[in-house]
């Protein structure tokens, strides 16, 4: 018995120590976040913002879940002009004729409003997000060129956003000072993301947008949705708890199985199904359940109904006849019995 448990050991330790080691690995390793999510650095939540992108349907006919056929709408107020705006994502509407962009690059546009035929792109697609204190910010840049008309005056930014024009824009042309004038400036988009707890109703969009203003080409909107709550982070695991504990159990049941066997066929010098261990136990269990499925199928056979017609009634005139036949026989022996006492 000593020499199976220290087998078994044997076979479960390393296992737990190559399952530490790949706890411990992920735990040194920093994967690379996934795109529309951030983590903070300072208190570690994490924020997903992957479940507001729209997508458009595959097949139109056939629209599965997630799949839209229009992006988020957002009302201009007084600018005179509507916004198309999706978060980390191009746009659903299909967009090819774009003013200061190529064709090629207007599939990659995920804001922008529409003045009579032309549309202006004010960002292309981004899913890298920002903290800025206690909200996410999501910056579009590279849209349309910054002399494309706007329908009004600027616009005055709301209360808590006009300091946001003191911050760097995120940027990923770094260009030199001294060709600053030779490059066009570019429509660009910042939404400001914060968490809604509480939706609006069950059949509410996934976010609330509102536009907040606009100031040297830049297009601030502020956004609220359940999805920039803060959130724990959902990492995919090679093997979980469960796993562990059902490899754990199959070796252990292994380990039984063939340390049995050896036991009975070196020790008690069984053969056939003996070897196994506590033979007795399971032929008994076999047994038991073999009795129980007759004893349940006989049961269930005398409710099925009897064979009941004209063969009854067949069987009981042949037993009739039977019988008179038996008394005729009697009587002639016991004729012959008489005529040879005579």
């Amino acid at each position: 018995m000593k020499l199976l448990l220290q087998s078994a050991f044997a076979l479960v330790l390393p296992l737990l120590a190559s399952a530490a080691s790949t706890s411990d690995d992920k735990k040194t390793k920093d994967p690379a976040p996934k795109p529309c999510t951030i983590r903070s650095p300072a208190s570690g939540a994490f924020f997903d913002l992957s479940s507001l992108s729209l997508h458009p349907p595959k097949d139109t006919k056939d629209v599965k879940k997630g799949e839209v056929s229009e992006s988020y709408h957002v009302k201009g107020q007084d600018y005179g002009a509507n916004f198309t705006i999706n978060f980390c994502a191009p746009v659903v509407e299909d967009l090819t004729n774009v003013e200061g962009v190529d064709r090629k690059l207007a599939q990659n546009v995920s804001a922008y409003y529409t003045i009579g035929k032309k549309s202006y792109s004010i960002g292309s697609v981004n899913s890298e997000l920002v903290l800025r204190g206690s909200k996410l910010v999501l910056n579009y840049t590279n849209g349309s060129p910054c002399d494309s008309p706007s329908p009004k005056p600027k616009r005055q930014l709301a209360h808590g956003v006009q300091d946001l024009r003191s911050a760097k824009i995120i940027d990923d042309d770094d260009d030199d000072k001294s060709h600053k004038k030779k490059d066009v400036r570019r429509k660009n988009t910042i939404i400001l993301l914060s968490c809604q707890k509480d939706p609006l109703g069950p059949k509410s969009p996934k976010a609330t947008i509102s536009f907040a203003g606009e100031m040297d080409c830049t297009y601030i909107f502020e956004a609220k949705s359940q999805a920039a709550c803060a959130g724990i982070e959902t990492t995919p695991q090679q093997l979980g708890p469960g796993g562990v504990f059902g490899v754990i159990m199959l070796i252990a049941i292994l380990v039984y199985i063939v340390g049995g066997c050896v036991y009975q066929r070196t020790v008690q010098h069984q053969r056939g199904w003996r070897q196994l261990p506590n033979y007795s136990m399971w032929a008994g269990i076999w047994s038991f359940l073999a009795d129980t499925f007759i004893i349940l199928t006989s049961s269930c056979a005398r409710f099925l109904p009897g064979r009941r017609g004209y063969s009854r009634v067949s069987l009981d005139g042949n037993s009739n006849i039977r019988g008179r036949h038996a008394e005729d026989e009697n009587r002639l022996i016991d004729n012959l019995d008489e005529e040879w006492d005579d």
